[in-house]
């Protein structure tokens, strides 16, 4: 009997999701994804398997262990669909445009279009840009920034203000994320899911959430700015 058109075999699964054989099954193992529809010896995999080892692969690009990775999909309900569980994706997808690469120093600077001495790789990664990696001269760098690192560098600020700066913006951007993430998981997240609203929906939303909580961070940091310069005006002019 030929498979619904929407299944796949074991092998089309790893594929498709770019995992080998040998790791799916392993997977299938622990129970990270429910059992495969048999027919006779053959057993057939579709949308849900593919959803949950994508999502699987989001959380191990976040750094979880495989016990953390069990511990999450434990609270996804096994009869949740594909699209349930991509928005749980959603909810981990990466802020930044793009996600590091390794690249090494020739790649690097053909990448900045510009030749980069031991000082200016040093700023790069004082500005969060690059960071070493065991290899030596192989960076990871961060391509959506690249370009700012750069113009950071043309300005000849002096690397002690990078450091401070780059501390600064650390603290208050941990704080800040914490703050938010708490107040979606609180306020927010409890009735998108009650709301009944479908799952592409709140999946839209989810997208949108991210560029909006980004400008209003800009916002309001050049607004407190601007206060910043006028309250220094006026203790000048009182002093």
């Amino acid at each position: 009997m030929t498979p619904p058109a929407e299944t796949m075999s074991v092998e089309q699964l790893a594929s498709r999701v770019g995992m080998s054989v040998r790791t799916v099954r392993f997977y299938a193992g622990r129970g990270l994804i429910p059992p495969p529809r048999r027919e006779g010896r053959n057993g057939f995999y579709g949308p849900d398997h593919l959803a949950r080892l994508e999502l699987v692969k989001e959380l191990q690009a976040h750094g979880f262990t495989l016990s953390a990775i069990e511990g999450y999909l434990e609270n996804i309900p096994n009869d949740a669909t594909p699209e349930q569980v991509a928005v749980h994706r959603t909810l981990l997808a990466p802020w930044m445009a793009d996600r590091p690469e390794e690249l090494d120093r020739a790649a690097l600077e053909l990448r900045a279009g510009r030749a980069l001495s031991d000082d200016d790789i040093e700023m790069l990664v004082a500005l969060g840009v690059v960071e070493p990696t065991p290899t030596e001269d192989v960076f990871r760098v961060a391509p959506a920034h690249l370009a700012v690192g750069i113009q950071f560098i043309e300005t000849d600020m002096p690397i002690e203000v990078a450091h401070a700066s780059r501390r600064i913006f650390d603290e208050a951007g941990r704080a800040v994320a914490r703050e938010i993430t708490e107040v979606f998981r609180t306020m927010w997240w409890p009735e998108l899911r009650a709301s009944g609203r479908p799952v592409e929906d709140i999946t839209a939303l989810i997208e949108r959430f991210k560029p909006l909580t980004i400008q209003a961070l800009v916002t309001a940091y050049e607004t407190a700015v601007d206060e910043s310069k006028r309250e220094t005006v006026r203790r000048r002019a009182e002093s």
